[in-house]
């Protein structure tokens, strides 16, 4: 009888996954600990509706490295007097300028290639 193989070589590898930014790495507790913020500081984030953590199987929140760089954002914020869903709109605010600025640069560069003569 053939042993299944403790390493199936399909799906991401364990390399992979690390340096996937949207890999839910950390635990609540971990992601905690890294940001230096309470586990209700993270949950006051899910419901804000700013990250929705993914989960393991027993349920727990699992949060990707781009979601702590977000949660970071949040806590400056936070830090500098801001209440907490005034935070998190901000920062929302800032990722729609951000994708409607690029979006209008790459607009502009259409533009400019289909009215330049050469």
């Amino acid at each position: 009888m053939q042993q299944p193989n403790p390493h199936p070589t399909s799906g991401p590898s364990a390399a992979d996954k690390l340096d996937d930014d949207d890999y839910p790495a950390y635990s609540m507790g971990r992601a905690a600990e890294i940001l230096g913020v309470t586990q209700a500081f993270l949950r006051g984030l899910d419901a804000a509706e700013l990250l929705t953590p993914q989960r393991s199987p027993g349920g727990h929140r699992r949060y990707s490295r781009y979601q702590l760089r977000i949660a970071a954002r949040v806590r400056e914020l936070v830090d500098a007097g801001n209440a907490l869903d005034a935070a998190c709109r901000i920062v929302i605010l800032e990722d729609q300028l951000a994708e409607a600025q690029r979006l209008n640069t790459e607009l502009q560069h259409t533009l400019d290639q289909r009215t330049d003569p050469h």
